[in-house]
């Protein structure tokens, strides 16, 4: 009995420690379970928190270059708005700067002498086709003294209309002397007013300017190496510019007047009314002028003789232009073309109504054509040709032709020192019929100039001044151009054909 008690007891301590140990191992595992779930909870937190940190972190990087960029706006519109205070500055001080006075001018003044150190002959039209506009190079060959002054006053009013008053003096003469009282042609050229912007005005009349007085036309132009006006339109009367059609196309219109004959005796004079419609359209000009000199042809002189009985009363004139802002559509420069007609009154093409004594037949075509531009290496060139023919000019038959070509260039050596070099070629077939005693003549014109000059700066731009020009001429033409007549230029004591070597110094100089 014992014994079976002591075997009962012994299994039961023996299955209960196998129990034991069994639960044991159970509750290991489940803890381990859950810690390993816990521990992928926490890495999966982990990685959670790991992205945010990352989008945080990209978050700070997004911030920073916004704030970048906005600071960099905020940089950007503190100098634009600098620029724009500027701007307005400025803008404000040349509205300021265009109230009140201005002084212009323009002068040149120079010494011309031939290779004995002798009194010489010079001028842009001392050739035999001067006389009707042919002109030659003007570099060295400029023996005057002649100066423009022009006093100007503006003003802006509040009601944003402006207005101008413009008076220029003028003067030309060949003497060398300080005193000149005695040989001046001093006289009042200018002397016009001008409106502008008057508010009233509307439409195609909105920025219109009206003006009325003595003065050149505003929409003049020349071709400065050879001192030629392409267009000259001038005399007193009145008109206004700008009349804006569309923002490509605009119009100016005038009445101007001159006289004709002797303007001390009313009783001797005609006077010539010039019509004119001056139209632009982007580059393209065209200029239409209708003129009439009631009793032109009866005009007399002071012995009360007729002075051209056979003259023109009536007359037209066209313009057709051409302002390029290139060289020719080759290459940067600036470049003006024209093709000129007259008839009538009108076939003095340059100064239009200027000349009394053409015949209701005469005809004349101008061309006129210059452009400038830089070839580089300090090297700049400026071209130029002037032609007209004029048929029944002055007297039935007559005939006048010539052509001109001027070439100027420019070498650049430091900033205040270039070389100007000029060539000109002229030719001319004239026949005058007899009038004042004119002998028909053919031939050529030749003329070459080298000229050292100083500038202040700018050195290469053709149109900058002031100069100071040293100068050698050399000039020739054919001998039969020495009969043209016996009170010109050529053919004159010393002056004949065969080469002649002029000499000089000259300033030139406007602002």
């Amino acid at each position: 009995m014992k014994k079976s008690i002591l075997a009962i007891s012994i299994g039961l301590l023996i299955g209960s420690q196998t129990a034991f140990a069994d639960t044991d191992l159970t509750s290991i595992e489940a803890r381990l379970a859950a810690m390993e779930q816990r521990l992928q909870a926490a890495e999966h937190r982990a990685d959670i928190a790991e992205h945010r940190a990352e989008a945080a972190e990209q978050q700070v990087k997004n911030l920073a270059a916004s704030q970048q960029k906005t600071q960099a706006t905020v940089v950007q519109a503190q100098a634009v708005a600098q620029q724009t205070e500027q701007r307005t500055a400025r803008l404000e001080e040349k509205t300021n700067a265009s109230d009140g006075f201005e002084f212009h001018g323009y002068a040149r003044s120079g010494l011309l002498m031939n290779d004995s150190a002798a009194k010489t002959q010079g001028g842009p039209t001392f050739t035999p086709a001067g006389e009707t506009g042919g002109h030659v190079g003007r570099l060295g060959n400029e023996p005057d003294t002649y100066l423009e002054m022009n006093l100007e006053h503006k003003q802006t009013l509040a009601n944003g209309a402006t207005t101008r008053f413009k008076v220029m003096l003028a003067d030309g003469q060949r003497t060398y002397n300080d005193w000149t009282a005695s040989s001046s042609d001093l006289n009042v050229r200018q002397a016009f007013t001008e409106l502008g912007h008057l508010p009233t005005f509307t439409g195609a009349f909105k920025n219109s300017t009206v003006w009325a007085g003595k003065r050149f036309d505003r929409d003049n132009f020349d071709i400065h190496w050879i001192d030629s006006d392409v267009v000259f339109l001038a005399g007193t009367g009145a008109g206004i510019y700008d009349m804006a059609w569309s923002d490509n196309a605009r119009s100016n219109f005038s009445l101007y007047g001159r006289t004709f004959g002797d303007i001390e005796n009313s009783e001797n004079t005609a006077q010539n009314y010039i019509l004119t419609l001056n139209n632009y359209i982007g580059p393209v000009q065209l200029m239409v002028s209708g003129m009439r000199a009631k009793d032109n042809n009866e005009r007399r002189d002071i012995d009360d003789n007729l002075v051209k009985k056979d003259a023109a009363n009536t007359g037209v004139h066209a313009l057709l232009g051409l302002h390029n802002d290139s060289f020719y559509g080759l290459r940067d420069g600036t470049s003006k073309t024209a093709l000129l007609y007259g008839h009538g009154l009108g076939a003095e093409v340059k100064t239009v109504g200027a000349d009394g004594a053409l015949l209701p037949e005469a005809n004349t075509w101008r061309l006129a054509s210059y452009g400038m531009t830089s070839l580089g290496d300090g090297w700049h060139i400026a071209p130029a040709v002037l032609a007209q023919t004029s048929k029944d000019r002055y007297v039935k038959g007559d005939s006048y032709q010539w052509a001109t070509l001027n070439l100027r260039f420019i070498q650049e050596f430091t900033q205040n020192f270039e070389m100007q070099y000029e060539t000109t070629y002229q030719y001319m077939d004239l026949r005058p019929q007899g009038y004042n005693s004119r002998n028909a003549v053919s031939g050529n014109f030749y003329k070459l100039t080298v000229a050292p000059t100083l500038k202040a700066s700018d050195v290469g731009e053709f149109l900058k001044r002031p100069e100071l020009r040293l100068f050698a001429t050399w000039m020739d033409w054919d001998h039969r151009l020495d009969n043209y007549s016996s009170s010109d230029s050529f053919g004159s004591n010393g002056f004949t054909a065969g080469g002649e070597w002029n000499f000089g110094v000259q300033m030139e100089t406007w602002f």
